[in-house]
């Protein structure tokens, strides 16, 4: 029994505190900063995108740097949290390397942001419909989809208002 306290100790650790030391880290000023700005460029001056992606990025609620593992074994990158399942495509589109890809999503709020337009427009491309798209951007499962276009919904409202897009 001893042997594996200090495993539980490690464990009870993370818990406690690491999930704390994330937030906090997605909380940085400057970082924050650095992604708003990011934002704005990724929008080419389309408010509605500029809108579109703040509420992505409220919802995902990532970070520089974030790789957040998901059950199915892909990871969650960057501040938009682009889903790993898209290095491979946006490797092919960008003709990088995918560690490049992934490194890039990951540490470089810009390219995420980029990212994350691109995967959001191509849903909305595909499947001619506003918040299909949002819900696409998340997951293929509708009812995943409609769960987080909700939760998109609330944090559109939250931060410009009810009349968002008018």
């Amino acid at each position: 029994m001893q042997k594996y306290l200090p495993f539980a100790w490690a464990i009870l650790f993370s818990i406690i505190f690491l999930p704390h030391a994330a937030l906090a880290k997605a909380r940085s000023g400057d970082d924050e900063r650095l992604i708003g700005s990011c934002i704005r460029k990724a929008s080419l001056g389309q408010p509605w995108l500029e809108k579109t992606l703040w509420g992505l990025r409220d919802q995902e609620a990532g970070w520089i740097g974030a790789q957040v593992r998901n059950s199915n074994g892909s990871h969650d990158l960057g501040p938009l949290q682009i889903n790993s399942w898209w290095v491979p495509r946006i490797a092919a589109k960008v003709q990088r390397t995918e560690a490049q890809v992934r490194n890039w999503l990951r540490f470089d709020a810009c390219f995420n942001a980029e990212a994350a337009r691109w995967v959001f427009l191509s849903a909305l491309r595909s499947t001619g419909d506003y918040w299909k798209a949002v819900g696409v951007y998340h997951s293929p499962t509708l009812w995943r989809q409609r769960r987080y276009t909700n939760a998109v919904a609330q944090h559109l409202r939250g931060r410009f208002g009810a009349d968002v897009f008018r």
